[in-house]
């Protein structure tokens, strides 16, 4: 069953490039170690919340761009033996220097619970952190499908929505500070994507005009505190 490792950043607008460098010359060690694909999104329409932001969970400084990645697997077996290897592996390249504060990352392993579509390189995505109650995972599931119908009938090509399973504390940032997360709950790192922002944006509007005056059911997660924006695949290695 597919596997993904999530991450979350922020990177210096100034670094694009250089990010860009960096992850191209990364990918060929995850190839080898079974990663079937690498995806590197900097943001391009990232708003500040009121509670929770991609900004607050990564302590983003002035000129920094939040970024939004994944490393798809084959299963979890294959990422474990992966990154349990990574400090002992005479294979590592040598990387060229960080382009961004590596402290600040944070990342897990998750599963999907939700997935609709075909995810194709060049899409447009948008990017949700969140966390469920463990015991409410179902409920999320059946919630995640219901809304499948109107994403795309609004444009959306691919929809999953990814349950956290080796999700780390951290000892700056992780999942848990960026939701706000309670005893209990399990992140997620979720996205949809859509053939460009335009489609997004017109999607967001329409929703938001069709759910005007609508009374909202229960939802199986605080959403006060799940936050998403805009991002743009900068490295995609089906595409590499």
């Amino acid at each position: 069953m597919t596997y993904i490792s999530g991450f979350v950043a922020a990177v210096p607008a100034a670094n694009k490039n250089a990010f860009i460098a960096h992850a191209k010359a990364g990918w060929p060690w995850f190839q080898k170690r079974g990663a079937r694909r690498m995806v590197e999104c900097l943001g391009t329409d990232v708003k500040p919340g009121k509670q929770t932001d991609f900004y607050r969970a990564t302590q983003a400084k002035e000129g920094e761009v939040p970024l939004f990645s994944w490393v798809e697997w084959p299963d979890r077996a294959t990422a474990d033996a992966a990154w349990a290897s990574m400090e002992s592996d005479p294979d590592l390249p040598q990387m060229p220097e960080m382009p961004f504060d590596g402290a600040r990352m944070f990342w897990g392993g998750f599963a999907p619970i939700v997935e609709e579509g075909e995810s194709k390189p060049g899409s447009y995505v948008q990017g949700f952190v969140l966390a469920a109650p463990a015991d409410r995972k179902q409920a999320y599931i059946d919630m995640a499908n219901s809304a499948t119908d109107m994403f795309r009938r609004m444009g959306a090509t691919y929809q999953v929505e990814c349950w956290g399973e080796d999700v780390p504390h951290g000892k700056q940032t992780d999942f848990y500070r960026a939701t706000d997360a309670k005893d209990g709950e399990v992140p997620l790192f979720s996205w949809i994507e859509w053939p460009d922002r335009a489609t997004c944006d017109d999607a967001a509007r329409q929703m938001e005009a069709e759910m005007a005056g609508m009374e909202m059911p229960e939802m199986p997660f605080d959403g006060m505190r799940m936050f998403w924006g805009g991002f743009t695949p900068v490295f995609d290695s089906k595409t590499a």
